[in-house]
């Protein structure tokens, strides 16, 4: 496409001497500017993409995928025959039964809301998520009311270990002469879970089964079932087909619908994202637009002289086309280059500016998750590039189109 002598000029050009360094210092903010904005473009939406599917793999290891819940003050008492209905449905991997409740946690004078979920040690540890999450004490005897487990944040914040006892308080009393009072019971803390979100390292209490239909009033009952099927992303269309076989027992919710605001706004805010950094792209190209045309009008009595020597139109806009363009590629490539290697090393150069500086720069507290997720997606990326490259050759057009159409007779008229 480009003829050897086309591409001699054209990095010659590229190489401005020293009454020329103004327009050399331009090109090299453009390129540096195009790097920049390619590779923050890449970072932020591998973070974003992390943080989505941390939360997705989070919030669905522990909730599943499709619930089925009771209706308001009922109970589903033919749990076990249920589930087992449940679980002939094509496409469904696993049924929970549960008994969840909220309740006041109350250990060494301090106290806290929490959510406790009654559940079976076996159904426990056939969840990857919280099985590969003990990280103190153990499950033995957990079916027996063994104890209780908790969440790493809520035992270090109210200083407890495994063998320490907390009481657990419910708001719904039981009524006596004296009034309603409330529902208190201590048990000892068998284990400590981290599943690395801080919401559920903090509020959430895995008790037995049996021990929760009593705390709760469950007699043989459950307070709901969670499905977990094979394909997170069909768990709308087998919603119905487990509704069919629950009927008016209860009702089943699939997780798009229960969490629907949470990721939309989190797919708006990526799409945003999106839109705003690619315009730091197109900025940069502009700056591609103006080192060029500055560059013509220096070259103007060089490119007239190529003129008379013979030159055709077409191949200075092929010399100009390359000079321009060549600093969009060189610069998406090192941007790709640089945001790439960024991201996967995000939380590596997290903690080591967080050293540095001694600010908390990824509070769980406020993002939910305990390290800063990144996750590349070789699609995006791609995209990110053409952008970038068809950015960078549209710039590069119309300097090329100038310095084609210059007159020489006009040019060395006045020099």
């Amino acid at each position: 496409m480009f003829a050897p002598v086309e591409r001699l000029v054209a990095f010659r050009y590229l190489r401005a001497r020293r009454q020329e360094g103004f327009i050399s210092v331009i090109a090299w903010f453009s390129l540096v500017g195009i790097a920049l904005g390619v590779a923050t473009l890449i970072i932020v939406m591998a973070v974003m993409n992390g943080f989505r599917h941390e939360l997705l793999t989070r919030i669905l290891g522990l909730n599943g995928h499709i619930s089925v819940t009771a209706y308001r003050s009922e109970a589903i008492t033919d749990f076990d025959f249920l589930a087992d209905a449940i679980r002939q449905v094509d496409g469904v991997v696993s049924v929970t039964p549960l008994v969840e409740g909220q309740v006041m946690a109350s250990a060494n004078s301090l106290a806290s809301g929490a959510v406790v979920r009654g559940v079976r040690r076996d159904d426990f540890l056939a969840r990857d998520l919280l099985r590969n999450s003990i990280k103190e004490g153990a499950l033995d005897g957990f079916d027996d009311g063994r104890g209780v487990l908790i969440g790493g944040r809520m035992a270090a914040r109210m200083g407890l270990g495994v063998g320490d006892k907390i009481t657990l308080i419910s708001p719904k009393g039981s009524p006596s002469a004296f009034g309603t009072v409330p529902r208190m019971k201590t048990y000892d803390v068998a284990a400590i879970f981290n599943v690395g979100m801080y919401e559920y390292d903090n509020t959430y209490i895995y008790m037995p089964l049996a021990q929760a239909q009593i705390y709760f009033k469950y007699p043989n009952a459950v307070s709901g079932l969670e499905v977990m099927v094979q394909d997170a992303d069909q768990a709308l269309a087998l919603r119905t087909d487990v509704a069919a076989v629950v009927g008016t027992k209860a009702q089943t919710l699939d997780w798009q619908r229960v969490n629907s605001s949470f990721f939309t706004a989190l797919q708006v805010e990526r799409n945003v994202m999106f839109l705003i950094l690619t315009l730091i792209i197109m900025v940069a190209a502009f700056n591609i637009i103006s080192s060029q045309i500055m560059l013509v009008n220096d070259k103007a009595k060089g490119i007239a002289i190529l003129r008379t020597m013979g030159a055709s139109r077409s191949m200075l806009l092929r010399v100009f086309f390359m000079t321009g363009s060549s600093v969009g590629v060189i610069g998406t490539a090192a941007g790709a280059a640089l945001g790439i290697s960024f991201a996967l090393n995000i939380e590596t150069i997290r903690q080591w500016i967080q050293s540095l500086s001694g600010a908390d720069l990824f509070a769980a507290e406020i993002y939910f998750l305990s390290q800063l997720p990144a996750r590349i997606d070789s699609t995006e990326t791609i995209s990110v590039v053409v952008i970038a490259l068809t950015l960078s050759f549209l710039a590069s057009i119309y300097p090329a189109w100038r310095a084609a159409r210059l007159d020489p007779v006009e040019v060395l008229r006045y020099e």
